[in-house]
């Protein structure tokens, strides 16, 4: 097209845009026209500050006369015409895309009059979920507590199983657990011993305090094998969504095992006696160690048999067999009641054999008896007084934490 042209040759949205008021809608942007100035870009310094008002045709108005200066004679002579036209062209139309948007972004409540930051509500489609569905899943899911979601979907055909999951979860705050094992079940006469012997116990923690804890010595005999399988929580380790899977084939403790008695304070080890093999844990055995442990005692607390022990041991029957009792008489020692089928209530069950198994269960065989009583005898060693001292505080902790009903207690 030559310099000479007139407007008429222009497309036709371009004719519109040139007739259509151009003064208005050019009023703050002088676009050049290679007619009146083929050689220079016309600029005003508010340039760049355009109202928001830009419309379509006002664009393609601009795209135009832009691609036609730049492919002019003079103007192609005089410029690079591959990188700059590229460079130009390419920030021009950028700037003519974000006009509007510059403006609302720059003032957005002058252009729309919003006086909120705050997303305002929208229509949309009706939740599902309403005061009335919720009763009716709970009273479902209390008629059966072993309800699955796929279950209830076919109670509930009109909702998805999200949202059924959602009103389980969220809205009537349920979680699906397992049964939790317990040693036994209790009898009544059963649980108002442990409620008796809790209420023992406080009461004299409440009256002496520590004086009361450093009396206490408890005791107890577990098995210790020669090798000990790794718990399934042990086994537990980290892994990416594209790690390899990991297997752990079954296995069982050794046949050859090992009896230990332990008895212990809250300042840390005093007996550790190992059964000789062929020999059974009797009244005569028992009062054998109790024997042991008088001398132990004597040797590592000194004043504790004068002060007056307090022992703390089991129901099994070597423990309540009258010979048991009539040495324990001869010691003055004072027996304190233990409630039958109690183990979360005895601290060697729940804390000192809890953490030894543990040991016990890294993966070591250990070749005969002589090195596994060893290893034992070195851990129970190696723990600080701390260790101990925590075993007994839990033992309160224990009690205090005793169901209402005398059941037992959750770990």
């Amino acid at each position: 097209m030559s310099p000479g042209s007139s407007t008429e040759s222009y497309p036709a949205f371009a004719r519109i845009g040139l007739r259509e008021n151009p003064g208005e809608n050019l009023k703050q942007v002088t676009c050049p026209d290679r007619d009146s100035n083929p050689g220079h870009l016309v600029s005003q310094p508010d340039a760049l500050t355009v109202t928001p008002q830009v419309t379509n045709t006002m664009r393609a108005v601009l795209r135009y006369r832009y691609v036609n200066f730049l492919n002019s004679p003079v103007t192609s002579s005089l410029l690079a015409p591959k990188i700059f036209q590229r460079i130009s062209m390419s920030k021009i139309l950028n700037l003519c895309s974000s006009l509007k948007v510059r403006g609302q972004v720059s003032q957005p409540y002058r252009t729309t009059g919003r006086q909120s930051v705050h997303d305002e509500e929208r229509s949309g489609r009706a939740s599902l979920i309403n005061d009335d569905r919720v009763e009716l899943v709970r009273q479902c899911i209390m008629e059966n507590r072993r309800f699955t979601i796929t279950e209830l979907s076919s109670h509930f055909p009109q909702i998805s199983r999200s949202l059924l999951h959602e009103i389980v979860t969220k809205h009537l705050l349920f979680k699906k657990v397992c049964a939790r094992w317990v040693p036994k079940n209790l009898a009544p006469e059963h649980k108002m011993q442990r409620l008796g012997a809790a209420l023992t116990f406080l009461q004299r923690y409440h009256d002496d305090g520590d004086e009361f804890l450093d009396r206490i010595v408890t005791g107890d005999e577990t098995w210790i094998s020669h090798f000990t399988p790794e718990t399934k929580q042990q086994s537990m380790h980290w892994r990416h969504s594209g790690s390899p899977v990991r297997t752990k084939f079954k296995q069982t403790l050794s046949v050859r095992k090992v009896m230990c008695t332990v008895f212990w304070d809250r300042k840390g080890i005093l007996l550790i006696d190992f059964l000789p093999r062929g020999e059974t844990v009797n009244a005569d055995r028992y009062c054998e160690t109790l024997r042991k442990l008088r001398r132990a005692i004597r040797n590592k607390r000194r004043g504790m048999l004068t002060a007056g022990v307090v022992l703390l041991h089991d129901n099994a029957r070597p423990h309540t067999a009258r010979r048991t009792a009539a040495v324990l008489t001869e010691f003055g020692w004072e027996l304190f009641d233990h409630a039958p089928y109690s183990p979360d209530l005895a601290p060697s069950d729940f804390h000192v054999f809890l953490h030894l198994k543990k040991f016990l269960s890294s993966g070591e065989c250990f070749g005969n008896d002589e090195e596994l009583k060893m290893s034992v005898t070195r851990w129970f060693h190696s723990q600080v007084a701390e260790f101990y001292d925590r075993g007994i505080r839990k033992f309160i902790t224990g009690y205090k934490c005793l169901n209402s009903d005398g059941g037992y207690v959750e770990k």
